[in-house]
């Protein structure tokens, strides 16, 4: 199972399209505060639709927090537009942490820095400053999905029956 971490997330809709691929996947979908809107918000709801209860959420008041709640979080991931690699480079495993920064300012400096080798990026256009949250989350977790096999997920639709 996946973890997807939102650090200090802004944007509602941005956190119940992410709520929704968690939804679809299985991940787990962790909060770090502060947020940006309240969690029990209609717009997060509306934006996770009538997924939102089948996601596991967890919320932490920061990253302090969250590392003494989960002194287990060590195969961990960064996205950022910063990284010095691709996603693709990254090996992902059951039960990695996915982390992704707030859609303003990304991941906190220091908190890059101190895993400098841990960090990937979705490669893009030098003009592009980044790609929406909810887009990138999407995009690294299918390809943690795909490395670890897709375990737990319909491999076909309705149409291969």
């Amino acid at each position: 199972m996946l973890n997807v971490v939102l650090v200090e997330p802004e944007i509602p809709q941005n956190c119940g399209n992410v709520a929704r691929t968690c939804a679809a996947t299985g991940a787990r979908l962790h909060l770090i505060r502060p947020l940006g809107f309240d969690i029990s918000d209609k717009a997060v709801k509306r934006a996770g639709l009538d997924y939102w209860h089948l996601v596991e959420v967890f919320d932490y008041e920061n990253l302090d927090d969250f590392f003494l709640r989960n002194p287990d979080a060590r195969d961990i991931w960064l996205t950022t537009t910063k990284a010095p690699r691709s996603y693709v480079e990254a090996e992902f495993h059951d039960g990695c942490w996915l982390f992704f920064g707030k859609e303003t300012a990304g991941l906190p400096e220091a908190f890059r820095r101190k895993y400098y080798e841990r960090c990937i990026r979705l490669p893009m256009r030098e003009e592009a400053r980044s790609l929406n949250l909810s887009n990138t989350v999407a995009v690294c977790v299918y390809e943690a999905l795909r490395q670890t096999g897709f375990s737990g997920l319909a491999g076909e639709g309705e149409m291969a029956r």
